[in-house]
């Protein structure tokens, strides 16, 4: 039980940290968001968890294949946004061009073997 209370509140601590970070500097909250902290962790936890590498191996080609999808969404959020739309109607509508991509990408990938 203690080792997924340290998991939850380790996940959950660099959300703070970013969010944090990011009111008193952007370019330093976006610096720290950008790095795969979360990916990195997930692979620390399946390996301590399981001890297969191929998993892992697994987990990060499927990650990077999953990340180039969610690329636009950072894109149009800032466009919409100064733009002048709202907050959670410019999120909204990013996460689906992001769903959107998603849909475009995995029978794409798909068509050159790659599995997710």
């Amino acid at each position: 039980m203690l080792y997924y209370a340290v998991k939850l509140l380790l996940s959950a601590g660099i959300i703070v940290v970013v969010s944090e970070v990011a009111k008193v500097n952007t370019g330093l909250g976006a610096l720290i968001k950008s790095l795969p902290l979360i990916s990195i962790i997930a692979m620390i936890w399946l390996y301590v968890d399981t001890q297969d590498t191929g998993k892992i191996a697994e987990l990060s080609a499927s990650t990077f294949w999953l990340v180039l999808p969610t690329l636009p969404m950072f894109l149009v959020l800032p466009a919409l946004l100064k733009s002048g739309m709202g907050f959670y109607l410019s999120l909204g509508l990013s996460i689906g061009v992001m769903l959107a991509c998603y849909l475009v990408a995995i029978p794409i990938l798909a068509r050159f073997g790659i599995t997710i």
